[in-house]
């Protein structure tokens, strides 16, 4: 990771109007303890600018009702509007197709159905499923569960110290048993950006099918599924500006309709008897019952709003913010940076020498700054480089150069109170 000159605060070349966007977003206004907030806490969840929750309130207010087979006008227009956003979120990751795009309750959901409509129907007893040391857990655990349901064997991808993937071992790692691969595009605990495009051709020339969790990847750089070639991309709303409860699951249309459905219910369904079920067409086959509308529908507003902004120009500010950050804090004694691949998105994990990491995020918040400490759902990454927990800052396109201050100037005091 390039690390600009830290004699002066940099003028950002990407000429981005941060004060103007933050206007924006209401909460940024909070005062916590009778300070500003600082909310750094951005791989967790984003924040909600307010056209996205005026879009929600005229959902709500004018627009809703149950979606699909009604004929009064509201279920018609609910029904366009939650299918206008279905083909608003196939634009902004450029899948081929509309019908390729599922909603779920979240990233953690999407890979789930995968799971379940994949994994059982086509992996068996001694097959091997790759996964990597960074994955969070909601891309170990069900693949566990899987391979303990099936007699299935799962193989580890390594990482470096810096918190990179080793790919040569990698590549040696496929058999002619393997199956499955799932990897994260971007780690939520370190920021590392993995070279997923090389390992989907390598998986796809041994005929392997590869899920890409896209959670934190989405919301800080530009995300094409067809020139990833990727089989399965998910991702969540909340990560992007939008409500929680709502996800995405991007998946090629071949493999969507060789599937099982995960769940059962209605409108998955073309026709029931008690003797047989014939499913719907996708995406529906995977939407039983009534979806997340207004999440749907707020999510379509939230994509609109950082499409408007351009993602080009969010991932060049949030790098140089990132870069700004990154060089202050590593000139601290004592701090041990957490993540330092060569390729990174805005994330910055660190530990402290003496102090825990549950001490920092708490002395920050006295200060009104929003931090995330913990293992952060990625235990195997923390086991592999020797700490048991990290405090991580995580930075977003509303955050500023004097919160990056802010939060350094937090840190330092941290120190000063620990002697």
């Amino acid at each position: 990771m390039k690390l600009i000159d830290s004699t002066l605060k940099p003028e950002f070349t990407s000429m981005f109007d941060v004060e103007h966007i933050r206007a924006d977003f209401p909460i940024l206004k909070l005062q916590v303890g009778g300070k500003p907030l600082v909310y750094l806490d951005n791989a967790a969840s984003s924040q909600m600018p307010q056209p996205v929750i005026d879009r929600l309130v005229r959902y709500q207010t004018s627009e809703h009702a149950n979606i699909n087979r009604g004929v009064h006008y509201l279920s018609e227009k609910a029904t366009a509007e939650y299918e206008a956003a279905r083909g608003k979120l196939q634009r902004f990751i450029h899948a081929r197709e509309d019908r390729e795009i599922i909603f779920t309750s979240g990233t953690t959901d999407s890979i789930n159905l995968v799971m379940h409509g994949y994994g059982r129907k086509f992996i068996g007893a001694g097959d091997e499923i790759i996964l990597t040391t960074l994955e969070h857990h909601s891309n170990i655990v069900p693949w566990q569960m899987l391979a303990e349901e099936k007699g299935a064997k799962i193989r580890v991808v390594p990482i470096n110290e810096a918190g990179e993937l080793l790919i040569d071992e990698y590549e040696k790692l496929f058999t002619e048993r393997t199956k499955f691969v799932g990897v994260l595009h971007v780690s939520n605990a370190l920021g590392t950006i993995n070279p997923v495009r090389h390992m989907i051709a390598f998986a796809h020339a041994r005929g392997v099918p590869v899920l890409v969790d896209g959670a934190q990847a989405v919301p800080h750089m530009e995300v094409d599924v067809q020139d990833l070639d990727c089989d399965f991309y998910a991702f969540s709303g909340h990560k992007l500006c939008g409500p929680t409860g709502i996800g995405v699951l991007y998946g090629k249309a071949e493999l969507l309709e060789r599937m099982q459905p995960f769940k059962g219910g209605g409108d998955m369904i073309l026709s029931v008897t008690f003797e047989k079920t014939t499913y719907n067409s996708i995406p529906h086959k995977f939407e039983a019952g009534t979806p997340p509308i207004a999440a749907a529908v707020g999510l379509g507003a939230a994509v609109d709003y950082l499409s408007a902004i351009g993602v080009d120009a969010i991932a060049a500010y949030e790098l140089e913010l990132l870069d700004y950050a990154t060089e202050q804090l590593s000139r601290l004694p004592g701090v041990r940076i957490i993540g330092t691949a060569a390729s990174k998105t805005a994330v910055l994990s660190f530990v402290v020498e003496g102090v825990h990491p549950h001490d920092i995020g708490t002395l920050l918040n006295q200060d009104g700054i929003a931090v995330r400490t913990g293992h952060h759902c990625v235990q195997p990454v923390m086991l592999r480089l020797g700490v048991p927990a990290t405090t991580r800052a995580s930075f977003a396109f509303y955050n500023t150069m004097a919160e990056a201050d802010a939060f350094i100037a937090g840190v330092r005091d941290v120190q000063k109170i620990f002697g």
